[in-house]
């Protein structure tokens, strides 16, 4: 099992996203011997995961069933056990694409966090890029270097538990993109550049508070940064049902047959006319509750002058 690389049936040690419906998942490490609880009865590891297909249909002891799904950055993401708060894909979809991130590409993260993100960027820049993230706190550190193990991507990332703002990445001039999450990003906007390919690259600082994005826009000026863009994304989903809804009376139009009400066939015409008084639609109809502001995005060039 790797979070780049399907793989078709289920080991021992691989990590499996237990499918109970799509507002209940959650991950599993399969372990011969191991036994996972669920609400629909126990799921035994050596007879009901090893072995089998993922995408398998899993029977319970209690006769329910559960789907075995192959991980992916973005199953993890809703199922990752948190250390921080993450990025979620609505945000890490526009930062991939607007970090221009490809196979092949380098790219320079702090901080790590829970990996949401980095396991995003692994899955893009794979199998030839590489992944340099940064985390101040030593034990999120540790645990994330061990997740990138058991998912069998270590090899196309490095961690570093030190001080971004201090120390900088660990490398110069290699990096074809930065990601900054952090509570002083413009601390650190110098050794993103430093960071950077010498021949441009791409920026991408993401705040919770306008206040920031103000002092990180300034020093990405200083630094010589070009194509300074804050975006927001709000999420706005819709709930598409059918509804019933009257036709209007417009009026008999011109050129309308005249029917005599008293002859019994007319009588049948007119009522089923009665009937087709109301039609239904397909609405989209907002939800009264939306995700809202998770923070900001703001994105630069690095100047090739």
């Amino acid at each position: 099992m790797s979070f780049v690389e399907y793989e078709d049936t289920i080991k021992d040690g691989d990590t499996a996203i237990v499918f109970l419906g799509h507002e209940s998942m959650f991950p599993v490490k399969v372990q011969h011997g191991n036994k996972t609880q669920t609400k629909y009865g126990v799921i035994r590891h050596s007879t009901d995961l090893i072995g089998k297909r993922y995408g398998s249909k899993v029977i319970c002891s209690k006769g329910g069933w559960v789907f075995i799904l192959h991980p992916t950055p973005e199953l993890w993401t809703m199922n990752l056990p948190h250390r921080t708060q993450i990025l979620y894909s609505t945000d890490i979809s526009l930062i991939t694409m607007m970090l221009e991130l490809k196979p092949g590409s380098i790219v320079c993260e702090s901080g790590t966090g829970s990996g949401s993100l980095s396991h995003a960027i692994i899955r893009t820049v794979a199998p030839t890029g590489h992944l340099y993230t940064v985390e101040f706190h030593q034990q999120r550190a540790e645990k994330a270097k061990e997740e990138f193990k058991e998912h069998k991507v270590e090899h196309l990332v490095t961690v570093k538990n030190q001080d971004v703002c201090k120390n900088g990445f660990g490398v110069s001039n290699v990096a074809d993109a930065v990601f900054l999450d952090i509570p002083s990003p413009w601390e650190a906007i110098g050794h993103a550049k430093s960071a950077l390919k010498i021949e441009g690259g791409r920026i991408c600082s993401f705040s919770p508070c306008i206040e920031q994005v103000q002092r990180t826009c300034l020093a990405m000026e200083e630094h010589g940064f070009t194509e300074i863009n804050t975006l927001e994304i709000l999420l706005r989903v819709y709930n598409v049902r059918t509804i019933s809804l009257q036709i209007p009376d417009l009026g008999k139009a011109t050129g309308d047959i005249e029917f005599d009400s008293s002859n019994q066939s007319n009588q049948g015409i007119l009522y089923g006319n009665l009937q087709q008084g109301n039609a239904q639609f397909k609405s989209g109809v907002p939800l009264r509750e939306m995700v809202g502001h998770t923070g900001y995005l703001t994105f630069a060039t690095k100047s090739l002058f």
